[in-house]
């Protein structure tokens, strides 16, 4: 810190300084001192008896003394100013960063307002200002309102009607009319409305005309004073308001200026008491959309519930057996029967770091989805931790090895979602902390706990713009610190094992090291050192050696040597591997492994950083290495980038002891009579499951993206649905593909054998084929394409006595064709689509994704939920349920009320792309599309 106490005593004059040195008195000022100084000086005559040269180096001395000072006091000034400088700039930046939060906030608020305002004055009815009719009130004309010109044509009755009290709530008699539940569970008499309906739009919920409060005229120049806003907002406000009306706290009721017309800002504050307010008219019409949607009508007269399903209104037929016995304010109960999460096929490594590790139990740990899997690979058992909701990005270990910290994220099909960090016990699987809930703002990306103190302390670092780094007290659940990192990409971080507080950050060009100070109250840090000619892009991985020097690995297939206590490369492992170095492993011994990301090779080096000889390297269907980890003994475990984990060793080699999708899973089929399963995504692998074993059969690489398949009847012939719109048969056995047919250029998104095993059919975005299967599957042929052009088509069902196919759309809309046989039933002689609901009412249909059915009405008593695939148990006891946010629902079946109890799993951290029961119904698999998980659960009592 510069001695400013000099600027203070006047440096920057030649007297001040001579002061200093005792020649003038240090209590005078400058002008002061030198004329003591001349006047105690000897007289002229004997003045010049003083030698010239003794004054010169006098002066002299004293210009160089003064040079001197000056530069010095003007060189501690400008450091001071520049570190107070920084300071300001970061404090400016930080306020920049709030403000433009703040502004995105606003714009983001505003851009919904218009649009609500947009859908509100659009669904609101026209209304006229006329004067033909007008109202003396206080000597003021208040205008009516008129009908609409399309009911001018209407008798005199009607008027009357609308005008008087005692028939302005008769609109029909109700004796025909259907009857709609109440919450009370009795039956009502229900009249069709909408919020364009003009009849309705006065006399509904008891708002009738002759019950309107007139409104009264108020001067504008009134003593009223509203509340103004100021800041930002006070300005956005006076961009958008029009008059200074807006401003008073009792606005008018009626304005004197023309109404706008619909969609205009003016009416954007609107009063909320009167029938012109745009306020009444999104309440009306949101009491008309639940009459109209939220509630199902049955109809006893014809057997018929009506619903509305995302605006769509449905017909689903009561079967005539129940037709006498229904009661549909009937609640069904819960069922006895719910899952339970067996076993967990896949694992996370495409894309997440640090997510490998093994435990003192001799379990390995690791994450896929929303679930940290505990696998015992010697017994073969999984344990599952559940509290998570969305996406694991990353794990830590705690030095004790029983504490795990996770970190959440986003998921896949959100853009937001609820970033936290959870801290659990491996243990009991019980929850110990949850940190930073409400916190972050985007995905924690990267923690590790310290090792030095026991574990005391947690850091993390999120996936903002910033990417703040943040030390927790975890045990406490509280933030010490937290602090900016880095506007570059950070890759991973680490507290360092033998260095108290200190903690490393690697990332996009970076290497930064930060220490913790004696009060726990800051950080600060020193970036690392390094050759801008080896720079590399990204920094990969971070480990330790057995002496305490950093390693990191970098993309451009380097290995870095940091120095214990320096920021600086004291060696480098040149051309380690062809490609990005992803991992690096210490063992117990202290010897390295480095993985590679391209080449997946697994190199061994010795203490001293020279290569051993020993390598490995990975098959490229399992693909390059991840994540190296110590294992169990001499065991080593590697997860790779198409998420498989090994375990094995140098000498013998590995072997896989988990097997996953790492593309999106769409496909699903159960095998009958078995209880394998299919599993094919877009990753072009297909692998056949036995879900006694928990282990894959086979595995193939069809080369093609699939999106769907199926099982014959016999279960020997597999159909798989490409995404090219292609689709292939195979042998179930050989895994020979025995035919390849194009079939248009749209996606096929559905494939489906009837019960019999005659008839094939495959879905399009927005068409049916259907193809004649000929004897043991050796050749099909084609009866043709059917559509409807209702919509992308989502799901496609038989019935069971393979007569009816039937498809739904991603609008809930349905479609039926009827299948006639020819007079010597050798085939299908016509396809006619189906008009009329009763001809389904008495229906069987096979179990599918189609959940458009009478059996399957609970599963729609909620519009909001967003319902993806369904199920039911092959003995037709059960019916699952999969939503958009990954969670299954379980009903008892038939779930045929309008209100269903009902249990609810999750573990997907996406929508639920597919369920299927085993043959037995003695389990339950499912998959989570882009969280590439596939999950076997299990029905308990």
């Amino acid at each position: 810190v510069p001695d400013m106490s000099r600027l203070e005593r006047g440096v920057t004059t030649p007297d001040s300084l001579l002061s200093e040195t005792g020649d003038l008195q240090e209590d005078k000022t400058q002008d002061s001192a030198l004329s003591d100084r001349l006047t105690s000086s000897p007289s002229p005559s004997h003045r010049s008896k003083l030698p010239n040269d003794r004054l010169e180096g006098v002066l002299s001395a004293w210009n160089q003394d003064t040079g001197y000072r000056i530069m010095t006091a003007w060189t501690d000034m400008v450091e001071k100013e520049k570190e107070t400088l920084a300071d300001r700039v970061q404090v400016l930046e930080k306020k920049v960063h709030f403000q433009a939060d703040e502004i995105t906030c606003l714009k983001a608020t505003l851009s919904e307002c218009l649009r609500r305002l947009a859908t509100i004055e659009s669904s609101k009815p026209q209304v006229e200002v006329t004067r033909e009719s007008p109202d003396i009130i206080n000597g003021s004309k208040i205008p009516q309102r008129r009908r609409p010109n399309s009911a001018q044509g209407q008798n005199k009755d009607v008027d009357k009607a609308r005008m008087s009290p005692s028939r302005a709530g008769r609109i029909s008699a109700a004796s025909d009319r259907p009857v709609r539940l109440t919450d009370g569970g009795t039956l009502k008499a229900y009249r069709k409305t909408s919020a364009n309906n003009n009849t309705s739009n006065f006399n509904h919920d008891g708002f009738r005309p002759e019950n309107i409060s007139t409104p009264i005229l108020r001067d504008r120049k009134g003593n009223s004073t509203g509340r103004r806003m100021s800041g930002s907002m006070g300005r956005l406000h006076k961009k958008w308001r029009s008059t200074s009306d807006f401003d008073s706290p009792n606005p008018p009721a009626l304005s004197v200026y023309k109404r706008p017309s619909t969609g205009s800002s003016l009416s954007f504050r609107s009063p909320s008491s009167t029938p012109y307010s745009s306020q009444h008219n999104l309440d009306k019409f949101i009491r008309d959309r639940q009459i109209i949607s939220h509630e199902p009508v049955y109809s006893p007269e014809d057997g018929i519930m009506r619903l509305s399903i995302r605006g769509r209104e449905l017909s689903l037929p009561c079967p005539t057996a129940d037709l006498n016995t229904y009661q549909p304010n009937t609640v069904n109960q819960l069922s006895y029967r719910h899952l339970r999460l067996e076993w967990v096929y896949g694992y996370r490594g495409r894309d997440a770091r640090s997510n490998l590790s093994i435990l003192p139990t001799g379990e390995i740990i690791y994450f896929v989805a929303s679930v940290v899997v505990l696998q015992n690979t010697e017994e073969h058992s999984q344990r599952h931790y559940l509290g998570h909701t969305e996406d694991i990005k990353c794990l830590a270990i705690h030095p004790n090895r029983m504490i795990v910290a996770t970190g959440q994220g986003q998921g896949y099909y959100k853009r937001e979602g609820d970033p936290h960090i959870q801290v659990w016990n491996t243990v009991s699987l019980q929850t110990l902390h949850i940190l930073g809930r409400g916190e972050y703002r985007r995905a924690v990306s990267s923690l590790s706990f310290s090792k030095k103190d026991g574990g005391r302390w947690l850091v993390g670092v999120d996936e903002a713009p910033d990417h703040s780094i943040s030390v927790w007290d975890w045990n406490k659940a509280h933030k010490q610190i937290e602090s900016k990192c880095s506007t570059e990409t950070v890759v991973c971080v680490e507290f360092h094992p033998l260095e108290e507080g200190s903690i490393i950050t690697c990332g996009k060009g970076h290497v930064n090291f930060w220490q913790l100070d004696p009060t726990e109250t800051s950080l600060s840090r020193k970036t690392g050192i390094l050759d801008p000619r080896d720079k590399p892009k990204f920094f990969t991985c971070i480990a330790f050696s057995s002496a305490g020097d950093l390693l990191t690995g970098d993309t451009n297939g380097n290995v870095f040597v940091w120095g214990k206590g320096y920021n600086a490369v004291t060696k480098v492992i040149w051309g380690a591997h062809q490609g990005p170095v992803f991992s690096l492993c210490v063992l117990k011994d202290g010897s390295i492994l480095t993985g590679g990301g391209k080449d997946g090779r697994i190199v061994k080096y010795d203490v001293q950083f020279r290569v051993t000889g020993e390598e490995a390297n990975l098959p490229e269907y399992l693909g390059s290495v991840r994540m190296i980890a110590q294992g169990a003994g001499s065991q080593i475990l590697v997860g790779t980038t198409r998420n498989c984990v090994l375990t094995g060793n140098m000498d013998l080699g590995f072997r896989e002891v988990v097997v996953g999708h790492c593309d999106e899973v769409w496909s699903l089929a159960a095998r009958p009579g078995s209880g394998q399963f299919l599993t094919a995504g877009h990753d072009r692998m297909l692998h056949l499951w036995d879900s006694l074993s928990c282990s894959p059969v086979w595995t193939n690489d069809v080369g093609e993206q699939v999106q769907a398949g199926g099982f014959s009847p016999d279960g020997e012939i597999i159909v798989l649905a490409t995404v090219t719109g292609k689709w292939l048969i195979l042998d179930a056995r050989t895994r020979e593909v025995k035919s390849m047919t194009q079939e248009g250029c749209d996606p096929l998104l559905g494939v489906k054998f009837s019960p019999s095993g005659r008839c094939l059919a495959l879905l399009a975005r927005s068409a049916i084929y259907l193809y004649q299967v000929g004897e043991e599957y050796k050749n099909f042929t084609r009866l043709g394409r059917f559509s409807t052009q209702c919509g992308v088509y989502a799901s496609v069902a038989w019935s069971s006595n393979s007569q009816y196919v039937q498809v739904t759309s991603t609008e809930r809309d349905l479609q039926s064709w009827r299948l006639e046989q020819s007079e010597d039933e050798s085939g299908v002689d016509q396809v006619t689509r189906v008009n009329e609901v009763e001809e389904l009412r008495d229906l069987d249909w096979e179990p599918s994704d189609c959940l458009l059915t009478w059996n399957c009405l609970g599963a729609w008593q909620s519009e909001g939920w967003d319902v993806t695939v369904g199920s039911r148990s092959v003995d037709n006891t059960l019916l699952v349920v999969g939503e958009e946010g990954g969670t299954i629902r379980t009903y008892r079946y038939p779930a045929n009320q309008p209100t269903c109890k009902y249990a609810t799993v999750s573990a997907h951290s996406g929508p639920v792309t597919a369920l299927r029961f085993i043959e037995d119904s003695s389990r339950l698999i499912s998959t989570g599309g882009k969280d590439t998980a596939v999950m076997q659960w299990t029905i308990e009592t």
